[in-house]
């Protein structure tokens, strides 16, 4: 069996907008494809933005098992994780409202992640959790936006 085709030799139907087609583990729709052309964007200009306010950029998209971190930066002395969230529309509450605990969990454990990576080059420095929110043509930088109690 061709396993690209599946049973009875049909093909997949995801993204394809019912026109058949096999069913290719990875490929985004083109829905999807926009939409991470737009979060790339936007994260591109929380960091122009944040590195204009002073932050110094440590390193962009941690991945952690569990976990990624948009941003790594440091504010003077405080090492700095930030999320960046873009909403279109003011729906369920817009950007800053959909980092919600599930997400704030993740986020903290790929932090713990990268400070045990990184040894005791960190190992004393205060953190910080922040949330840049986009909304449309609103930009907000919420500082200190949750911390990481409670969070396993």
């Amino acid at each position: 069996m061709n396993l690209r085709q599946g049973r009875g030799g049909q093909g997949g139907r995801r993204g394809q907008g019912g026109q058949g087609g096999p069913l290719r583990h990875g490929s985004a729709t083109p829905v999807e494809a926009a939409r991470q052309r737009l979060g790339r964007q936007v994260e591109e200009l929380a960091r122009r933005r944040l590195q204009l306010r002073g932050l110094l950029l440590l390193q962009c998209n941690y991945r952690a098992p569990g976990g990624e971190i948009d941003i790594i930066a440091r504010d003077g002395d405080t090492l700095v994780f930030v999320e960046v969230r873009c909403r279109s529309g003011g729906a369920a509450g817009g950007a800053a409202a959909s980092v919600d605990a599930r997400k704030r969990a993740r986020i903290v454990r790929a932090a713990r992640h990268f400070l045990c990576a990184a040894g005791a080059a960190w190992a004393q420095s205060p953190c910080r959790f922040d949330v840049v929110a986009v909304d449309g043509p609103r930009w907000r930088w919420i500082r200190g936006a949750f911390d990481a109690a409670g969070c396993a």
